[in-house]
């Protein structure tokens, strides 16, 4: 039978040290012995120390049997173990394996059951560390802050595990360490405020802390102990993720011992799955705790990390107290509607406390209002220009302007901002100024791991290396974030409210203009309308006096100019006439009642009969409907379009007009399915283009000269106006020489509108 060992020994360099396989060492630590069994009991693993602890070797042991080396009882008891609800990781086995007692650690890796010996402890006396933790837990309730938390709970670790050094090291986003809280000893120089760069605990340590929660160096001058196993596979190796004695780095070795450090504990700090810190513990010799000591030692990291959320957000939730407040108070104030209040607004401390600012501006239709450290007018544009591109939501905020904007460096006025686009190029920006800070590392960051002749070394110097760090703010919290939204939406309302009061008292001051110009209008109209008729009467006096007077000689030259003059003047008494029916028309669509057509009709065709019969005119007329609407309108509606056929009747055929109805309410579909009916009013006259359907109901649009067809050119832009008092609406149809067609639209209900 062929025994290996399973030690690593790839290289390790400076390009891969970030990857080094720390979780398959192939060796342990010395202060216990490490046996590994496949599934049907079977020795695979075992470490060259076991001799050390018990009467056997492990080349003897590798290949047999457990029950054939340690006894069926041993091994009943390792099944019992493993088959009960006992938390593993917590409580170790207390076992007697061939004449000594040992604390072992189980737990599986690939199959196997690895199973990790250490001599059993002294029994400690549970109630004192049972005493100790009550204790901890009152005081723990007395503090506040997180960080008086983590201070209380260095102080509690130190007093419970007996260390020289406790640290709570916690993680920034880089996972670049700060020690956030430390207690040791009196002679001892402190770590507290130190910084560490992220290369010393590298992404595969990390993950190694977040499997394994609790890691204990004893000696760090420790000789590793080689795992050996039967050589019976290629690459045979074995996972110790989870093991408590394996062997740590060598690079991590020397590191510790760079420091002086003669022994470590160090457990995880895990929040919402991730790495959020480590109880670093340090003994400037060897140290070796028992497990209930450790046990507790464990659970003061679970007081911490059971209150990181509550800690963090009390001390949030005091400062967004008083962002809140600031907040309520600006939007409490009952400001008037007008850009003026900008100056009130701009002036109000709330502005900048919602979201502790340094400054603030308003933009509002080009100009700029400030308060506070704020960039000078045409910095504040440029810096709007650039970031209406680069935001990509609602709003753009940064602590280091220069990340995105390199060529804004030069505007050292401000390295942070928060801004809002509030519509029409106005906006609202908060700043804060730069804060020049320094960070002390323990050591270069840079030269966290060095290398010379003698190989890859972590760096040797741990002395305070100070750096500065500029261009960048203090960071935004995600309440004075959310408070600056709140605002801003605000703002946008009541700049939007500023616009339509604004555009309100427009609107006002053009009715009023509106109306003292319809009033004149209508003065005029009566002087048009009726004192203009009679000068009018007596020009048609006077004229056909004198046309009597020439007895009908047509040969006179006076009589044809006298002639003339006549015509003229009457049809300018009939424009005038046609201007104060349309004038007339407004919207009394209140006074609209139920009217049946077919009177209408009626009524007309007696009016107009002479008309018809001497224009040889055949008018056809279906039955009509009852709508809403308005008598002597409709009267002069039906009026208007049946002379307009007369009128335009065609000279090489009889006339005909055929008047039909919708019998059924129906749908105008463009119109939003509102339901009306309808009258057609169809001739065989000489019709019109189609492309002047719309110009035909404009006032004064006459498609043929005054000498073809006499008329104002009103008559259907009256009909128009007569159907809008209704609420209903016209439209008209034509073919050259064949005819025209003109509809009229009533909506079935009163309340609505075809228009």
């Amino acid at each position: 039978m062929n025994i290996k060992d399973i030690v690593n020994r790839d290289l390790v360099t400076l390009t891969n040290c970030d990857q080094e396989p720390i979780h398959i060492p192939g060796q342990i630590q010395p202060h216990g012995f490490l046996i590994g069994l496949t599934a049907d009991w079977t020795i695979d693993y075992c470490t060259s120390n076991i001799s050390s602890f018990i009467e056997v070797s492990h080349t003897q042991i590798l290949g047999n049997k457990f029950e054939t080396v340690f006894g069926s009882a041993s091994q009943q008891r390792i099944f019992n173990y493993i088959n009960s609800d006992t938390v593993q990781d917590v409580f170790p086995l207390e076992i007697e394996l061939l004449g000594k007692k040992f604390q072992v650690n189980i737990h599986q890796s690939d199959g196997i059951y690895v199973l990790e010996a250490e001599p059993q402890f002294d029994k400690q006396i549970l109630g004192d560390v049972y005493t100790q933790t009550i204790q901890f837990v009152t005081q723990m309730n007395n503090t506040r802050s997180l960080k008086d938390l983590c201070a209380l709970v260095a102080e509690g670790t130190r007093e419970i595990t007996g260390y020289d050094r406790v640290m709570i090291y916690r993680f920034d986003e880089q996972y670049n360490g700060e020690v956030y809280a430390e207690s040791c000893r009196n002679d001892l120089e402190p770590f507290l405020g130190l910084h560490y760069p992220h290369t010393d605990i590298p992404v595969q340590a990390r993950e190694l802390y977040i499997r394994n929660q609790l890691r204990l160096i004893v000696d760090i001058n420790y000789q590793a102990v080689p795992i050996f196993t039967i050589d019976n596979k290629e690459h045979k190796n074995l996972d110790l993720s989870l093991s408590i004695l394996r062997s740590t780095s060598p690079i991590h070795v020397q590191y510790l011992k760079n420091m002086g450090v003669g022994a470590t504990l160090t457990i995880s700090l895990i929040h919402h799955d991730r790495l959020w810190g480590l109880i670093a513990c340090h003994h400037y010799s060897q140290k070796n705790i028992s497990p209930a000591v450790r046990l507790a030692a464990k659970l003061q990291g679970q007081f911490i990390t059971s209150q990181i959320d509550i800690r963090e957000s009390n001390d949030e939730n005091i400062n967004a107290k008083k962002s809140i407040e600031a907040l309520e108070h600006l939007t409490a104030h009952d400001l008037p509607l007008a850009e003026d209040s900008l100056n009130a607004i701009i002036r109000m401390p709330e502005l900048l406390t919602l979201c502790n600012a340094g400054g603030v501006s308003i933009s509002f239709r080009n100009k700029i209002y400030k308060n506070g450290i704020t960039p000078e007018d045409h910095q504040i544009k440029a810096f709007v220009e650039q970031a209406e591109h680069k935001r990509s939501g609602e709003f753009y905020v940064t602590r280091k302007i220069s990340d995105d904007f390199p060529d804004l460096k030069r505007f050292s006025s401000f390295a942070g901002v928060i801004y809002h686009p509030l519509g029409n190029s106005n906006h609202i920006i908060w700043y804060r100024p730069e804060t020049v800070s320094e960070i002390n590392w323990a050591g270069d960051p840079e030269k966290s791991i060095v290398k010379d002749e003698k190989g890859l070394h972590p760096r040797n110097s741990f002395n305070t290396w100070k750096q500065v760090v500029k261009g960048q703010s203090s960071i935004w919290r995600q309440y004075e974030i959310n408070s600056a939204a709140k605002y801003a939406h605000s703002l946008h309302h009541n700049l939007m409210m500023i616009l339509l009061s604004e555009e309100e008292e427009k609107y006002r001051l053009q009715s009023e203009i509106l109306k003292e110009t319809n009033s004149e209008l209508e003065n005029i109209n009566w002087i048009s309308t009726h004192d203009l008729q009679e000068p009018l009467r007596k020009i048609q006096m006077i004229t056909s006096k004198l046309l009597a007077e020439k007895g009908g000689n047509h040969d006179d030259p006076d009589f044809d100019s006298l002639l003339r003059v006549s015509k003229s003047a009457s049809r300018m008494r009939e424009l005038l006439q046609d201007i104060l029916k349309y004038t007339r028309i407004k919207n009394t669509r209140e006074a609209a009642e139920k009217i049946d057509l077919n009177q209408i009709f009626e009524s007309v065709i007696e009016e107009i009969g002479e008309a018809v019969s001497e224009n040889n005119a055949v008018i056809e007329c279906e039955k009509l409907p009852e709508v809403q609407a308005i008598g002597f309108l409709m009267k002069q509606l039906f009026l208007n379009i049946i002379q307009n056929s007369l009128k335009y009747a065609s000279p090489n055929r009889s006339s005909v007009i055929k008047i039909t109805a919708s019998q059924e309410p129906v749908i105008i579909k463009p119109l939003f399915h509102v339901y009306c009916n309808w009258v057609k009013f169809s001739d065989n006259g000489i019709g019109f283009d189609q492309i002047h359907a719309d110009s035909l109901f404009k006032v004064f649009t006459r498609l043929h000269t005054q000498q073809e067809y006499t008329g104002s050119g009103i008559g259907l832009a009256l009909c128009k106006k007569i159907m809008q008092t209704v609420g209903g609406t016209i439209t008209a149809e034509g073919k050259v020489g064949e005819g025209a067609s003109i509809t009229i639209y009533f909506p079935c209900d009163p309340e609505d509108s075809l228009i």
